[in-house]
């Protein structure tokens, strides 16, 4: 039997386009720095969808055009997103994301907190590598993403 830890980190992304594989990227460098499960769920928002069953909380890494200078870490929640509280103009996948987070909740799947990272792309053309502005602030991403899944779970 297979036990699933409280909180999961999803890495969501494409690593052929560039900046688009940051979430797979971080998603590697958090392997034996966090108690949590990672799964790369590449470009799949069903694989997200099957990610968050059972879990208490989830914590989403991904690319996101908001509008802000290349490279910038935003933390949010889907609410802030769908009502636009949070950042205008963002762009989770086209919305994708948004879509199959709804239909978790609907299914009674998606954990009590679901905290998503996005990060400003410089560049989503064809390339196996991030761009130089988000490598040199991996060191940074990462510190973040940590402290978020070392907190103590807000039960809602």
């Amino acid at each position: 039997m297979c036990v699933l830890s409280d909180t999961v980190i999803i890495g969501i992304g494409n690593p052929l386009c560039g900046d688009d594989g940051v979430g797979i990227a971080l998603l590697e460098a958090l392997e034996g720095r966090v108690d949590a499960d990672l799964v790369d769920a590449g470009t799949s928002a069903m694989q997200v969808v099957h990610a968050l069953a059972g879990r208490h909380r989830a914590i989403l890494l991904d690319c996101a055009r908001m509008g802000l200078p290349f490279g910038t870490l935003r933390r949010f929640t889907p609410e802030e997103v769908a009502n636009g509280t949070s950042l205008p103009r963002l762009s989770l996948h086209e919305g994708d994301l948004l879509a199959f987070l709804a239909l978790a909740r609907n299914l009674g799947a998606a954990p009590e907190e679901i905290i998503l990272f996005g990060i400003e792309p410089a560049s989503l053309e064809p390339a196996m590598h991030l761009s130089s502005i988000l490598v040199a602030q991996m060191g940074d991403y990462l510190t973040a993403i940590i402290a978020e899944a070392k907190a103590p779970f807000h039960s809602i």
